[in-house]
């Protein structure tokens, strides 16, 4: 759905140019926020409400009905001369590659938290994805008008949890339900909040005695917060002399910058309050593209080279793909260096293809403003690239450069799905291959023994949205079954093994011999294929014939059928017979070969490991730690977030952990939440093992 004519390049100049994100956990008012952000800024005329499912950046039906943000919507508007482009993420770990691809192409973020909740799991989780990809942040403390609300609780769980500098610029005048405003910190005034027919206004009024008295010690910590970072600034304090309103912007922009210290503000976006002076400070404090550093990429003979925003050279990431019913395959970038022009060639570094522009758009959720260039600094939408997925590189074919691409986990859970009519199979793969495009943690395979589809991600509510697509989206009834965890397989000592495939069966045969040795690798270290035969044992053409044959096998493994992982082949020796020997021959040799030796390599399962993070009432907390104890759990620590709350995290197998959700709410009377990501594999207990295999076994044979 477009909003208009064709808008012209960029209106703003890079100095006055914001690409940032809203990041937060589950609940903490995300996307009312944003909503707010869209008010104040003109961009919206009316404010869409989460619970009532009319909020802007929450257009998924799925969104709409469960109140939750499912994927990164982005949007554009104007504060004070600036153009602002915001990515507003979702909460939910589930979904933690909306987080991971935008936080990779943004310049700046805003942390919210709740003033209740304090620093939930999943704020944790957003906060080091954050710190991973060196993104300047400032904190925003929303809901100060809940009963329980307490800033400076808040403030202290920053600093202790996360680690970050928290220096507030913004404290509440009362909390709760009494909640009235705030003390601006940089402005030493009171914020206070008209309700008016347009909404809600700030006033700014000076401090009467009361106020200013306990202000005075929180004004004097953000001076000497700053002054630290800041030499100009340290000599007029130590001097006693006055810092004026603009120096200390100043420096806290820098310091911001730097990631020496995090600004706090504070405020209530339900209630309307808080909301101008956060956009404030994004101006004042978060980097434009001109703030942050060069972009690094490779140049076709392995050198790196910077490219800054002022540099003409196109460099731009798709971070995002869209299947867009009515337009078709929209590709989300954001540009580095360069410009992109409609009706343009831009040259796919990562394949190694040319590519035509069709049209570009400025987003606002699932709407499209349609725009004639992409200039450095921006964030929007191609249409006509259809070879590009997320994590590309798209430049000029006379200055290539690869970028970085962005890394995602891999998924860890999985279910068989099949369409209930037969008309609907072709439909189904069809419909899987775009979600596949749209979401790398989500992945298809066909499992080579049951014909099943297969389907996996990140956790049972990642793929129940992904089921619900395909009936909503896509007109496809499917039929599930139950959720299973993703395995791998792998080998514990070293393998030497020859394999000989003689075929003969009139005419030509088949002939093919191989000569290799199996060997473990370090976990997560992956797999690796070493040629070491000399003197034109096999012919050169036959290698990769045997590579396909090893990565045919690595897809189901010998034990049970599932991945293999870490491990090493390295291919010594073998002969060929100038007549029989063929690619198919070595790559059958190859395959059988390769299940032999890895049968003979004290083969071993894996399971995935999750990181769990569990926020909980004191009281429930032994009754936690049991609890995990019995499902195979490990605690790794508690933090005691205040007198009343502690923060359990744990190491658990994803396997014992289904259902962990309905348990952890009726054992803590719905007052505990947790969020978990996957961490690592590790070995199946033998006993654990032997059961998996068996019932894969039986699963098969009843197939």
């Amino acid at each position: 759905m477009s909003l208009g004519g064709t808008f012209m390049s960029r209106q703003y100049p890079l100095e006055k140019v914001r690409n940032i994100g809203i990041m937060a956990h589950i609940d903490a008012g995300k996307t009312t926020c944003t909503e707010r952000v869209l008010f104040y800024t003109g961009r919206n005329h009316k404010m869409g409400e989460t619970h009532d499912g009319k909020a802007t950046m929450d257009f998924m039906v799925q969104e709409q009905e469960r109140g939750i943000t499912i994927t990164s919507a982005a949007t554009t508007c104007i504060w004070r001369d600036h153009q602002i482009n915001i990515i507003d993420t979702p909460g939910h770990v589930d979904f933690t590659v909306e987080v991971e691809r935008s936080l990779r192409i943004l310049d700046g973020a805003i942390g919210l938290f709740c003033a209740v909740g304090g620093v939930e799991p999943q704020s944790e989780t957003v906060w080091r994805q954050a710190e991973k990809y060196h993104v300047p942040r400032i904190a925003f403390v929303n809901k100060m008008d809940r009963v329980g609300a307490d800033f400076f609780s808040v403030v202290n769980q920053i600093r202790t949890i996360l680690g970050a500098n928290a220096v507030p610029l913004a404290i509440p005048v009362d909390q709760g339900p009494e909640f009235k405003g705030i003390i601006d910190l940089v402005k030493m005034c009171q914020v206070v909040y008209i309700e008016s027919p347009k909404g809600t206004y700030p006033e700014d009024r000076p401090l009467s005695p009361e106020l200013a008295e306990y202000a005075a010690p929180w004004r004097k910590n953000l001076i000497e917060s700053v002054a630290e970072q800041n030499e100009e600034l340290l000599d007029k304090y130590c001097a006693d002399e006055p810092i004026e309103e603009i120096e200390i912007i100043e420096a806290i922009r820098k310091a911001t910058h730097a990631q020496s210290i995090c600004p706090v503000l504070c405020g209530s976006a339900f209630r309307n309050k808080g909301i101008q002076r956060l956009l404030d400070a994004v101006v004042d404090y978060l980097p434009s593209p001109l703030d942050i550093p060069p972009i690094v990429g490779t140049k076709p003979d392995g050198s790196q080279e910077e490219r800054t925003s002022e540099d003409t050279r196109l460099s731009a990431l798709a971070f995002k793909v869209v299947a867009d019913k009515n337009i078709g395959k929209l590709i989300y970038v954001r540009v580095y260096s360069g410009s992109i022009q409609s009706g343009s060639y831009l040259y796919n570094s990562s394949k190694g293809k040319q590519q035509r522009v069709g049209r570009l758009f400025r987003m606002h959720a699932n709407h499209q403003e349609i725009i004639d260039t992409l200039e450095a600094g921006e964030i929007g939408a191609v249409v006509g690239l259809n070879d590009t997925v997320t994590g590309d590189t798209l430049c000029s074919q006379e200055d290539p450069i690869t970028l970085e691409s962005i890394e995602f986990p891999a998924p860890v859970i999985s279910i068989a799905v099949s369409p209930k009519s037969r008309a609907d199979r072709d439909k189904l793969m069809a419909a899987l291959i775009k979600l596949a495009e749209e979401d790398p943690t989500f992945t298809v395979r066909v499992d080579p023994e049951t014909n099943d589809t297969v389907i996996s991600g990140m956790g049972e509510l990642h793929l129940d949205i992904i089921v619900d697509r395909l009936r909503r989206e896509f007109k496809v009834e499917v039929d599930t079954g139950a959720p299973e965890v993703s395995y791998r397989e792998t080998i514990t000592k070293t393998v030497e093994h020859e394999e000989r495939f003689k075929k003969q069966t009139g005419g030509h045969g088949q002939y093919a011999h191989v000569i290799f040795t199996l060997e473990p690798q370090e976990p997560g270290k992956g797999y690796e294929f070493v040629d070491e035969v000399k003197g034109g044992d096999i012919p050169k053409e036959y290698i990769p014939a045997i590579q396909k044959g090893i990565d045919d096998a690595l897809q189901a493994g010998p034990k049970a059928g599932f991945p293999v992982v870490d491990l090493k082949v390295t291919l010594t020796d073998g002969s060929y017979h100038e007549v029989d020997s063929s690619e198919m021959a070595f790559r059958t040799c190859a395959l059988m070969g390769f299940k032999a030796a890895f049968m003979k390599g004290a083969p071993q399962l894996l399971e995935p490991i999750m990181r769990l993070s569990i926020t909980t009432p004191v009281e429930y907390a032994g009754t936690v730690t049991g609890n995990l104890s019995s499902r195979r759990g490990r605690v790794l620590g508690i933090d005691s977030v205040s007198d009343k709350t502690q923060i359990i995290k744990a190491l658990c197998p994803l396997a014992n952990l289904f259902g962990y959700t309905s348990e952890l709410r009726n054992m803590t009377q719905g007052r505990a939440g947790f969020n978990m990501q996957f961490e690592f594999y590790e070995a199946v207990p033998q006993k654990i093992a032997e059961e998996v295999v068996e019932k894969r076994r039986k699963m098969r044979e009843n197939r």
